[in-house]
């Protein structure tokens, strides 16, 4: 399969985008997002091949990538495409993943790091940003930055799980993989067969065992403590 543009809602856009995203309802949700306001127009590249055979032909203006795809990390296209195209911008959108490969999507070229689960204008909000000269980081990620540099500074070993706490339940890791995937509530509602009322409870309750507030921190936590890998 090869790159494929999505309409937007003028016949001229302002910006040429790449979208980079193996998941297909979460490719079409960002790819709406990206478009909505009529001002970029998306093409989406479902792997790595499919990407780096398209900017082998076209420059985007912007690239808005996961990090995480079929045919490996993207860490090396963005680098890749920031030396062939050193004017484009690049935005990972992507779940919260470790310090290393933050800073290695940094270092490899991205402007900013937005997370899956941001509304869908505050999506098409921060690669405007990005294609105005900005460097936006989602709140969450920037705390988890800070955080764990303020444990490397003072030498301290990351938090571990409290052999106290409660287990979750299959269906919570199953409604986590969702939320480590970046799946809305109605799509893990659907994926699981369960309510779409259902799973804000589900949720509330991995927070709790967590001791979490975001579902960001919620998957780093389930990472870390080694109830799921990425």
């Amino acid at each position: 399969m090869t790159a494929q543009a999505e309409q937007s809602s003028t016949g001229q856009a302002a910006h040429r985008v790449l979208l980079v995203e193996d998941d297909p309802p979460i490719r079409k949700r960002l790819a709406a997002a990206l478009a909505a306001k009529g001002d970029c127009a998306v093409v989406s590249a479902a792997s790595l091949a499919e990407a780096r055979a398209w900017l082998g032909q076209e420059r985007p203006d912007l690239i808005v990538s996961d990090l995480r795809l079929p045919d490996g990390l993207a860490i090396d296209l963005l680098a890749e495409a920031r030396e062939r195209y050193p004017e484009v911008e690049i935005l990972v959108i992507s779940v919260l993943g470790d310090e290393t490969t933050i800073l290695a999507a940094i270092a490899a070229g991205a402007s900013g790091y937005l997370l899956k689960d941001a509304l869908p204008e505050d999506i098409h909000a921060t690669a405007i940003e990005v294609l105005s000269g900005g460097s936006p980081i989602s709140p969450s990620i920037a705390r988890f930055i800070v955080r764990r540099m303020r444990q490397d500074s003072a030498g301290a070993a990351p938090a571990c799980a409290d052999p106290a706490a409660p287990r979750l339940t299959p269906r919570e890791i199953d409604i986590l993989w969702g939320i480590a995937k970046g799946l809305t509530y109605n799509e893990i509602a659907e994926q699981l067969g369960l309510s779409r009322h259902t799973v804000p409870s589900h949720i509330k309750a991995i927070y709790r065992k967590l001791h979490v507030q975001t579902r960001g921190e919620a998957v780093y936590e389930a990472i870390q403590q080694g109830l799921i890998k990425l």
